[in-house]
């Protein structure tokens, strides 16, 4: 078994309900076992920010999934409950990103692991926070990378 974060983001439809039935759908995937899940946090869109706000969440999940077929079981769900790819940090119904894995650095067309801008982005670090804050991700811990951040916008909302 391997630890490892997930990091999840929804801004179209019913938001809250999508992140639910995300966390479900990977709670009952073979090589899955959720053991942890943050609140949902309301945030400002990033990156692209002509769209609806989102609503964030992270779950740590015990593992004995590969890196690369964890990333195929959540791109697996973000199809099945209508994730269509249309723009670069567009608008999406759901968003499953793979943000660290346990003893796993990988850097391919497919996957970077830890992800490339876990770091950066206050939306994911924020709800990734609250249930690993000493996690540490390159440097440092996920509570000081956050502190570096702007979370202006930013509220938990469960």
């Amino acid at each position: 078994m391997s630890t490892a974060y997930l990091g999840l983001g929804s801004n179209i439809g019913d938001k809250a309900a999508t992140l639910a039935e995300s966390v479900a759908r990977l709670a009952v995937t073979p090589g899955i076992r959720i053991t942890a899940r943050s609140s949902d946090y309301r945030t400002p869109p990033w990156g692209d920010t002509d769209q609806d706000w989102f609503l964030n969440a992270a779950v740590a999940v015990d593992t004995t999934l590969s890196p690369h077929a964890l990333l195929e079981a959540g791109l697996a769900i973000e199809t099945a409950l209508g994730r269509v790819r249309e723009r670069r940090w567009g608008p999406r119904v759901i968003d499953i990103d793979v943000l660290f894995y346990e003893g796993a650095a990988v850097d391919d067309a497919r996957l970077v692991l830890p992800h490339r801008f876990v770091r950066e982005r206050a939306f994911v670090l924020m709800p990734l926070a609250e249930i690993a804050p000493d996690l540490m991700i390159g440097p440092e811990t996920v509570a000081q990378a956050l502190s570096k951040l702007d979370c202006t916008g930013i509220e938990r909302v469960t």
